[in-house]
């Protein structure tokens, strides 16, 4: 069987958390080996907050993505009130920015090799990792000192899940009077809908019971339009078309908090998040940019060291003291300023000793 070469860091999953590390480590002293099945990712829209723009800018990144921004936030419950955020009011170009999963993956994987397909297995010892892969039809094995399993590669049993006993119905919609710009998030009855600036057309999010995201998908076209009309109200006026519809159950998803030996999970990998805040791709990338920075400012035998990981954890949970590592929203506060972006608004951590773009 084919043994590759020894590697500082192997890093499982495809998806953009997984290719940022690797990103972020090329070019350095830690060697990387990136394993993902480069397969076309799903074409839908993401939001990002100005803390993961700060990062793919240092990653070189960012200009090569198309993105619409995000300049103000509408939120509104009916018969409480609304509150509206701005960008100018916090000093940011934009408070956020929708783009598609697919191209920002696309961008990142063009930028990082991977070595094999898929992680078929691994066992841990005191000083390293064993690594069982597959490459096609061919079975390879690798050693590293440190296996970080980030979104789209192996997850970690989940130690605990919450199911919020609701869907997500998700399609791209037109509207009759855009506002260029501006994000809208109506608290319902059934849960809260969201609509993002995405081109010329808004993305929905419309989080509803089983039976009503049944029923929602059931209607014909212009039904949907006006019920999505009745929920949302005519501040856009009528809602002219929608693109295809789907939904997907909402829900916490949380590992052990503490790392395994030889072993993290970050991103998607370690948790999923309700979408209300739209913070489980942007807590990802900070993960991935914080983890990076931790490895360059490491010697080599300290990689994946008992020590490294529980500071690793420690860092993250002291960073973000009111969302443990895999825990709910403390607080609709809080989420709302992660959704803004404004939590982030300061630029990361400079890498000490980073590859040349981002220095």
């Amino acid at each position: 069987m084919l043994e590759l070469p020894e590697v500082d860091v192997a890093i499982a999953g495809g998806g953009p958390v997984g290719c940022a590390l690797a990103l972020a480590l090329s070019g350095s002293s830690v060697s990387v080996a990136r394993i993902a099945n480069e397969v076309g990712a799903a074409d839908r829209p993401i939001a990002l907050s100005h803390g993961s723009r700060l990062i793919l800018e240092r990653l070189g990144a960012w200009y090569s993505i198309r993105t619409s921004p995000i300049e103000t936030i509408h939120v509104s419950q009916r018969g409480f009130g609304r509150t509206v955020m701005r960008c100018a009011e916090h000093g940011l170009p934009a408070l956020g920015y929708v783009t598609a999963y697919s191209e920002l993956v696309a961008q990142l994987a063009a930028q990082t090799h991977a070595v094999a397909e898929t992680l078929k297995d691994w066992e841990t010892a005191p000083e390293e990792v064993a690594l069982r892969l597959s490459r096609g039809e061919e079975e390879v094995r690798m050693r590293a000192r440190l296996l970080v399993l980030a979104d789209g590669g192996p997850i970690r049993r989940a130690e605990h899940v919450t199911d919020y006993d609701q869907r997500a119905i998700v399609a791209e919609v037109e509207a009759e009077r855009p506002r260029r710009g501006v994000a809208w998030e109506r608290f319902t009855a059934e849960g809260p809908l969201a609509l993002l600036p995405y081109g010329d057309r808004y993305a929905l999010v419309w989080s509803v019971r089983p039976p009503a995201a049944e029923n929602l998908l059931g209607l014909s076209d212009p039904e949907f339009l006006a019920r999505l009309r009745e929920a949302f109200g005519g501040r856009m006026g009528d809602f002219r078309s929608t693109g295809p519809r789907s939904a997907f159950p909402l829900s916490l998803r949380r590992s052990a908090i503490d790392p395994a030996p030889r072993t993290l999970a970050v991103g998607n990998a370690a948790q999923t998040l309700h979408p209300v805040a739209g913070q489980g791709l942007n807590l990802g990338l900070r993960d991935a940019w914080e983890l990076a920075q931790m490895l360059l400012d490491v010697a080599k035998e300290e990689i994946g060291a008992p020590r490294f990981l529980e500071r690793y954890v420690r860092r993250r949970l002291l960073e973000f003291p009111s969302v443990p590592r895999g825990c709910a929203w403390r607080g609709i506060g809080r989420a709302r300023r992660l959704a803004a972006g404004t939590a982030f608004s300061r630029p990361p951590h400079d890498f000490r000793n980073a590859r040349a773009a981002l220095k």
